[in-house]
């Protein structure tokens, strides 16, 4: 009971969390914002003509992406993966599995609230507050595992070779463990992981860990054994910058090793190349539907994957709104272009 108990407490902590550390996020930009009009007498608002966003501030950014599909899950979010052409949905206690086009395909139970989801070729990973179990395809409970501690808040996970990497608010630490379940070590942040609230992401490319470490507005960047590599990131609301009290919120990472960020406050997401040079913003606030919170996201090819509340969103890029985009300067050879 007592165990159960303290389980709760971190769930209600973590959404009040989620809330508090969004709207002080989208406050702190929105008075950012509202200063930077007052100076130049400008508008950052803007209107969509007929299925393509425009920005009706010429200095405001154009994304070079176009919505292509949009469905509803089961519950609100808690964890998405993409494998073998199918979407993998942590939501109301169950894994889903949805067609590209949001076909519901198949979903099993999973028992209590889920904090991530990771698939593998062969397996689905489900984390927990403070536990990971591995389900079968067929949603078959093969295995499972507790934290090292009672008293852990996991967060996120990654899947990296034969190990599991996991991601903890409370202990401000990152957990290396086998593919079965056996511990191997801490990970822990030369600078100090400063997690105000429960956005601590965590993505693995080419045999790199990728990690936020919001509180300090950076990305950091480890070897799989743990030796860190070092950082990037800056404080401030203009792209290519981390605001708000704790930011980036996800991660995810092209097939070439671009790193993709989302931030919640005034929501957007973003492109870095694998060392931290700011690419493109791809996706504003308006285009991903408003709101404070974080979207969470994953990039396959051309699309990109997000996921906000109940709801998931599919765009693809588009040459033509490219064309004034930012994107159009960028001469790095993105699979998100192709």
């Amino acid at each position: 009971m007592e165990k159960a108990s303290k389980e709760k407490t971190l769930i209600s902590r973590k959404n009040f969390l989620r809330v508090c550390g969004s709207v002080i996020a989208g406050g702190a930009l929105a008075g950012v914002t509202g200063t930077l009009a007052k100076r130049t007498g400008k508008s950052d608002a803007q209107q969509e003509i007929g299925n393509d966003l425009r920005v009706a501030d010429s200095s405001s950014p154009v994304s070079p992406y176009r919505k292509i599909v949009s469905f509803d899950t089961p519950g609100v979010v808690e964890g998405f993966d993409l494998h073998d052409g199918k979407l993998y949905v942590a939501a109301s206690d169950f894994i889903s599995v949805f067609s590209p086009e949001g076909e519901a395909m198949h979903r099993f139970p999973v028992g209590e609230t889920t904090r991530d989801i990771a698939v593998s070729s062969s397996e689905i990973y489900v984390l927990y507050t403070n536990k990971v179990k591995v389900f079968s395809f067929e949603g078959t409970l093969l295995r499972e595992w507790s934290s090292c501690s009672d008293l852990s808040g996991y967060c996120s996970m990654a899947l990296a070779g034969d190990h599991v990497f996991v991601t903890d608010v409370v202990n401000k630490n990152i957990c290396k463990y086998t593919s079965g379940g056996t511990f191997v070590k801490f990970i822990s942040s030369p600078n100090g992981f400063i997690i105000p609230s429960y956005t601590f992401a965590i993505e693995h490319a080419d045999n790199v860990l990728y990690c936020s470490n919001s509180g300090r507005h950076q990305v950091e960047r480890y070897t799989l054994d743990g030796e860190y590599l070092g950082a990037f990131g800056k404080t401030g609301g203009a792209p290519g910058m981390f605001t708000g009290c704790c930011n980036p919120t996800y991660l995810s990472c092209t097939a070439n090793g671009e790193i993709i960020t989302s931030e919640k406050g005034f929501p957007r997401i973003s492109c870095y190349g694998n060392k931290g040079d700011f690419h493109a913003l791809l996706l504003d606030a308006a285009m991903l539907g408003g709101g404070h919170s974080a979207y969470d996201v994953k990039v396959q090819g051309d699309k990109i994957f997000v996921a906000g509340k109940s709801r998931i969103s599919i765009f693809r890029y588009d040459p033509a709104l490219a064309a004034a985009s930012s994107c159009a300067r960028c001469n790095k050879n993105c699979p998100l272009k192709i």
